[in-house]
Order: C-alpha cells, then sequence, then structure tokens
C-alpha cells in the first residue's frame, strides 16, 4: 500500500511510506552506475593529502580510483576484513571509501583528531586489520601516532600512509584488468561508525549497504535535490552526515560534491560562489558561523536552493537567517548515527512554523513512533515519549556489545534514540530534548533544547548550552552557558532573563549563568554536555550573575 503525505495519525504512530521504492543498489555498485552513465560529470573536487591544489574527478576517474583502492586491498585482506580510515576531508577519503565498498571490506571510519589511546581503542575494537592514515593534520603528526597506536595493537596488519601512493600502484597497476566482481550484496556490513561520544564512551555502530545508499536517496528525494546539483560538503567526513547524506546524496543524484578540508566561513562561501553550489549541507555551528561571516555583508553571500542538515535543535534565528541571506529552503534533518543517519527532515512545502518548530516528517519506508511513558507502546498525540524508528536504515549492530544492543533495540525491532519529542496529527516531529539530558528540578522536567531555542534568540546570544547541575533544595537546577555576540553587556542576565520571561515557564529559566568563549562540541556539531557539567562542578567556567 501506497501512503500519500497527507495522513491524519489518531497517535503517535507513523506507518511505512512504501511510495518510494528502495534501491538495491550497494555504495559500490552505486558508484559503478554513475560511472557508466554519467561518465563525464564532475563528481568530485577536493585536495589531495599533502597538497593544496585541488582536484577534480569525473565519475568515471572516481569509479577507476575506486577500483584501484578495492584491487589493492583484495590482495592484503579478506572479504569481510574491517579497513580502518584515519585522515581529515582530504580526496582520498571517498575515494577509499567507495573501493573498500566494492572490495567488500568493512570501513571503519576514524576521527583524525584522536590521540594515540582513542585510536589504539578504535583499532582494537574494530579489529581492523589495515590502517590507511594521512601522516598530517593541522600540525598535529598523525604518522607518529599511527605507529605508535599499531604497535599497541597486534591484529592491524599492514598500516599505509596516504602519501604512499606507490604502494597501492604496486599491486594495482591494472585496475580494470585485476578486479574481480564487486561486493553485490546490499544487506552485507559496509562501515563501522563510532558514536560521537555527548555522553560517554563510544559505541561501534555497523551498518549496512542497504541503510547507507537509501538513507541518501530517500534524504534526496524528501528534499527535491535537482539531479546535478552542485553540493557543499564542509561535514566531517568521518561521520555519517559527510559520508552517507553528503557524499552518496551527490552520487545518488549524479551531482558534483565540493569536499571542504579546511573550513573556514570566508573561503568557503566564496568557493560556493565560485562553482555555482546549489545545496549545502550543514550543522548549526557551521551554519552559525557561514551567517556570522556575511553579517553586514549580505548582498555578497552565495545564494543556494536548498540548505540540508541538523544534527541538534537547529535554533530559529539559524533557519530565519538562511533563508533570508542565502534564499534557501532550509531542511532540518533529524536522526543519529543509528539511523544511518536520517529519520525525518522538514519540506519545501512545510508551512513556516513547521519549518521553524519541528523536525518533519519520516522520510519513505520506515516507521517511527513516540513511545508510551514506560517505553513501550504508543504514545497519544502531541505527548512527549522516545522517538522510536524501525525499518531498513538501522543499524546491524553496536559491534561486539550484544547487551547495549539488546536494550537499544526492542524485542518488536524498535530501535529506541533516547531522543525525546511529539507527534502531531500529521506525523510531524516536534524535538524536546535527549532523554539523558532531561533535566528534573523540584519535580518538573525541563528540556533543555526548548530553552536553549529561546536563548539564542537574544541579540546578544551567539550559541548556548542548558544542563543540570546538583541543587541542595531542588535536586537539580538550570544551568546556562552562553557564547556572546560582541562584548558582554553590564546587564546581560537581566536582559536575557526579560527576553525569557514571555518565552518560558519561570521554572525553565537558568538560574546560574555562565558565558565562554566556546562550547565543547564533537566534530559532528554536538554540544558535549558531559563536559560542561564538569567544567562547571569544577569551577573551570566563568560565572555571571
Amino acid at each position: 500500500m501506497t501512503f500519500v503525505a497527507e495522513r491524519t495519525l489518531t497517535e503517535s504512530y507513523w506507518a511505512c511510506d512504501d511510495s518510494v521504492p528502495l534501491s538495491e543498489h550497494t555504495v559500490g555498485s552505486l558508484l559503478a552506475d554513475r560511472g557508466e552513465h554519467h561518465g563525464d560529470t564532475v563528481a568530485l573536487v577536493g585536495t589531495p593529502h599533502g597538497t593544496t591544489e585541488l582536484r577534480r574527478l569525473t565519475y568515471r576517474q572516481l569509479y577507476d580510483e575506486a577500483l584501484r583502492v578495492a584491487t589493492a586491498l583484495t590482495a592484503i585482506t579478506e572479504p569481510g576484513d574491517f579497513v580502518a580510515l584515519w585522515a581529515p576531508n582530504v580526496v582520498e577519503w571517498p575515494i577509499i571509501e567507495f573501493g573498500a565498498a566494492l572490495a567488500g571490506r568493512v570501513l571503519v571510519a576514524i576521527n583524525p583528531a584522536f590521540r594515540q589511546h582513542e585510536l589504539a581503542y578504535v583499532l582494537d575494537h574494530s579489529g581492523a586489520k589495515v590502517l590507511i592514515h594521512a601522516d598530517d593534520n593541522k600540525g598535529y603528526d598523525m604518522a607518529g601516532v599511527a605507529a605508535a597506536a599499531v604497535d599497541q595493537v597486534p591484529a592491524v596488519e599492514h598500516r599505509i600512509s596516504l602519501s604512499d601512493r606507490g604502494r597501492w600502484q604496486a599491486v594495482s597497476c591494472s585496475a580494470d584488468d585485476e578486479f574481480g566482481p564487486y561486493a553485490s550484496d546490499p544487506d552485507a556490513p559496509v562501515m563501522l561508525q563510532y558514536t560521537s561520544g555527548t555522553t560517554g564512551n563510544p559505541k561501534g555502530v555497523l551498518l549496512r549497504h542497504r541503510s547507507l545508499v537509501n538513507v541518501a536517496k530517500m534524504t534526496m528525494v524528501a528534499a527535491e535535490i535537482a539531479e546535478g546539483s552542485v553540493f557543499v560538503n564542509p561535514l566531517p567526513m568521518f561521520h555519517t552526515a559527510a559520508c552517507v547524506i553528503g557524499t552518496l546524496g551527490p552520487v545518488w543524484q549524479a551531482g558534483t560534491a565540493l569536499l571542504v578540508e579546511t573550513f573556514a566561513p570566508a573561503d568557503v562561501l566564496a568557493w560556493a560562489k565560485t562553482e555555482q553550489a546549489q545545496v549545502l549541507f550543514f550543522v548549526p555551528p557551521v551554519l552559525g558561523a557561514l551567517l556570522e561571516a556575511v553579517r553586514g555583508k549580505e548582498a555578497t553571500a552565495p545564494r543556494f536552493t536548498s540548505i540540508v542538515g541538523g544534527a541538534a535543535n537547529v535554533p530559529q534565528v539559524l533557519i530565519e537567517g538562511s533563508a533570508r541571506v542565502f534564499g534557501a529552503a532550509v531542511h532540518n534533518l533529524f536522526g543519529q548515527t543509528e539511523l544511518a543517519p536520517v529519520l525525518t527532515l522538514t519540506r519545501k512545502s512545510d508551512s513556516i512554523e513547521d519549518q521553524l518548530t519541528t523536525v518533519g516528517r519520516p522520510v519513505a519506508q520506515v516507521e517511527a513512533k513516540i513511545a508510551g511513558a514506560d517505553g513501550s507502546g504508543v504514545a497519544a498525540l502531541r505527548t512527549e515519549g522516545e522517538i522510536c524508528a524501525r525499518g531498513y536504515q538501522q543499524m546491524i549492530e553496536y559491534y561486539r556489545d550484544p547487551e547495549t544492543t539488546a536494550a537499544t533495540v526492542d524485542a518488536d525491532g524498535w530501535l529506541h534514540t533516547g531522543d525525546l519529542g511529539s507527534m502531531d496529527s500529521r506525523g510531524f516531529i516536534t524535538l524536546t530534548g535527549r532523554l539523558k539530558d532531561m533535566i528534573i528540578s523540584g519535580g518538573e522536567n525541563i528540556a533543555p533544547a526548548e530553552v536553549e531555542s529561546r536563548l539564542v534568540e537574544h541579540d546578544s546570544v551567539r550559541q548556548a548550552a542548558v544542563v543540570g547541575v546538583p541543587h541542595d533544595k531542588w535536586g537539580e537546577t538550570v544551568a546556562a552557558v552562553l557564547v556572546l555576540r560582541g562584548e558582554q553587556p553590564e546587564d546581560l542576565v537581566e536582559s536575557v532573563k526579560h527576553h525569557l520571561s514571555d518565552r518560558l515557564a519561570p521554572f525553565k529559566t537558568p538560574r546560574r549563568w555562565f558565558v565562554a568563549t566556546g562550547l565543547p562540541t564533537t566534530p559532528s556539531g554536538k554540544v558535549q554536555k558531559f563536559k560542561l557539567r564538569e567544567a562547571i562542578l569544577d569551577d573551570a567556567v566563568d560565572e555571571i550573575g
């Protein structure tokens, strides 16, 4: 049965919309198809490792380069082996992503900022047979750290630097002749992603080909992205927002991906304008920085047709500002790594109110619900509960962690996101916070996301994060950490309180106020609340008011 977008729900449950068929492509076969049918189209523009000159690859060239990687990996690993990639946003990153997929190997995506013990942990946990790494990233000696980490993990059989191009050529001098049939099972594992660690140690999220390809497809379809579009991808490639939506999305649309290695807002905007880019991928800190870069000179800003992203509760001021400055429809996404990563997004046809206050409706081919009060069943409409999803895009498992997998995916197959929200009769989901972020003060439940959205509407506040801190009387009280725009006004706290007075119930208004030059975030743009809470308790952040 095919569902249309317009439907009336009687409870907080969204049935699968099968109006858009699932693709049976693997990550590798998708690229092979584009290489055959769009061979002369520019697929990728980026900076090769160790250089500053841009390289432009057509789909035919990208496929050929990926085949060479696949041939090299076939010579030194077995099908299903794990291959780790530790590098910034260099042009080799997507080439290796596609090459590993073609060869039927599982790519382990690693944060290039990891220190030695973090890198060793991921290599050991994943059981990677190969580590491919950059030599340097902004002065960080990645080659030296990689060597030291591999010495700690005997299971790693090969350590290959991206600068050692001759090693690839030695085993793949004739890729088209040597490489056999590429991996063809869409349900096979293709990538191991480590969670961003907003609440503790990372977990390995194992994802399949079908999930990655179809999440990219369904996101592009729902956002109505035109075929052949030029996309700007400034997001870190080791995260699903970049290596799935920002990489496979453009490939699905036979478009061109501009891969940003170093995020410098003015340079990114200039490049987007030069290349006449139509689509920008974002997380809130990136979008905020781009808007700041054109503040007062909006006439020079590039014009996009679509701005696609999320990864947090996107403040209204960012959505409104982007539409005004860049002239684009802003698609606010919601999801997580375990969902590869998109569950919902706002559409171009949605009302302004829905675009500003919700994260839209689910993409095609997935079920979604708001769980009842005990975490099971289905909540009534407009009732807050945990957001759950079930469908093709959910993870295979938390790798080597069956207990946590069982705690996250229930007996009926529902993946519990840990995020709180409510659903209306049309299926629109409003994000209210994270289950573990919930502040309980004097018996009242307070969702930080709601308070944060109101704080950043104040003219002096560029970013805000809200956490619960211990309180003798109330158990917890609300603390706000502000990053300011410009100099700190003398009456900052009173001014912000006045701003909140007609926007929030009094019990939600922060009782303690702090200022900082920046917020600790993961590379995917999520604020690390546990670090902020620790800083407050250690008196390591300035308290005001």
